[in-house]
């Protein structure tokens, strides 16, 4: 089962733990953890379902490209990361 964890920076405001959720794609896999905290989707998620500009996701360590695309396939031994991107200049 892939596992998927929120950085601290996310689960201060919503707290919830590693989750681990049925393979599918990525979007279905953010969707099974989302059930353990929802509220956590509203601070990862834009309202068309990408990833928000100031939130990243890894996959197995290697960030994926575009936000809106969550169609990747997972296996049980992925893990997902979410992280609260920085940005600034």
């Amino acid at each position: 089962m892939p596992t998927v964890s929120f950085a601290p920076a996310l689960t201060r405001h919503v707290p919830c733990a590693p989750q681990q959720v049925a393979a599918g794609t990525l979007a279905s896999v953010l969707e099974d953890a989302f059930r353990a905290a929802p509220a956590l989707r509203a601070y990862v998620l834009d309202e068309q379902g990408a990833v928000r500009k100031h939130v990243a996701v890894f996959v197995n360590g290697e960030m994926i490209p575009q936000r809106e695309d969550l169609t990747r396939a997972l296996a049980p031994p992925d893990r997902v990361h979410v992280i609260q991107a920085l940005t600034g200049g």
